[in-house]
């Protein structure tokens, strides 16, 4: 079944609450089709730049989170409301892994707070392990 819409989710910006943002993003994702490893990524890349955004310790402040749903997969916007404004920036390591989860993603700092974007795309179901159990043994049929 394929949604269009948007939720909206405004927490403290604080790494407790991070769990709900993933909630939220798993939940949406399993609702648009998404495999459970396309799921997991997407949880895993909610956390990472969610953390890259507020710290470990976390800020005072909130967090909003914006889950836009489309046919062609889920974006997430977020931003910071901080009460202290001070520049947010990614680790090269997280850089790798938010490449290695998601199609897309930015963490940037705007006039009004930083904010973020993850972009996880619909991929169809992969046919490579279909074409493999038609495929001929090696060293042919005979």
């Amino acid at each position: 079944m394929r949604y269009e819409g948007e939720v909206r989710l405004a927490v403290p910006a604080r790494p407790e609450y991070i769990g709900l943002a993933r909630v939220t993003a798993a939940g949406l994702a399993s609702r648009l089709g998404f495999t459970y490893d396309q799921v997991e990524d997407l949880r895993l890349a909610i956390d990472e730049v969610c953390f890259g955004l507020i710290g470990s310790l976390g800020r005072d402040g909130m967090l909003e989170v914006r889950f836009l749903l489309s046919p062609d997969g889920l974006t997430v916007r977020g931003e910071g409301r901080f009460q202290v404004e001070g520049p947010v920036a990614l680790s090269e390591l997280s850089e790798l892994i938010l490449g290695a989860l998601v199609d897309e993603h930015s963490l940037g700092n705007k006039a009004t707070g930083p904010d973020f974007v993850l972009v996880k795309k619909l991929h169809p179901r992969s046919t490579a392990r279909s074409a493999e159990v038609g495929a001929e043994p090696p060293g042919g049929a005979g």
